[in-house]
């Protein structure tokens, strides 16, 4: 097994693997959510896709190794913790990850040069925290998928 989680995740024999991954994870947990916030998702997430199509998979591919590092001191612990699904040790620690991996896209979103994308990001940046961590025994199962 590779040490870290940028190894594992951006090998090249797992990496367009983990971005198809990923897409289909975004794409599920878009879907599912509903209520005002949820709307808030799906409207941000139609605005990004229709006005720069395949721009979810870009920065899927352009964040991924900001992700993998900000998610590393996790992994790190969750190996020595001796526990055997990653998503449950995500979800306990949920404020903590969701806040490494809001760092990636804030300030992917603070040095981007598309109004409309940053425009949609903004608007639902303040519920975001509560989105990734819903996901996050998925995304757990996602690392465990390519870590063994």
């Amino acid at each position: 097994m590779a040490a870290t989680l940028h190894e594992i995740l951006l090998a090249p024999e797992n990496k367009p693997h983990v971005v198809d991954d990923c897409n289909a994870l975004i794409e599920r947990e878009v879907a599912e959510k509903s209520g005002i916030s949820g709307t808030a998702v799906k409207v941000a997430y139609k605005t990004a896709t229709t006005f720069a199509p395949g721009h979810v998979r870009k920065m899927v591919r352009t964040l991924l190794p900001g992700m993998a590092d900000n998610l590393q001191p996790f992994w790190a612990d969750f190996l020595a913790s001796g526990s055997a699904d990653f998503g449950d040790y995500l979800t306990k620690r949920g404020d903590e990850v969701a806040e490494a991996m809001l760092e990636v896209t804030d300030a992917r979103a603070a040095a981007s040069g598309r109004p409309v994308i940053v425009k949609a990001y903004r608007s639902v940046r303040g519920g975001a925290g509560k989105h990734i961590k819903a996901a996050l025994p998925q995304v757990g199962d996602l690392v465990l998928k390519y870590a063994r």
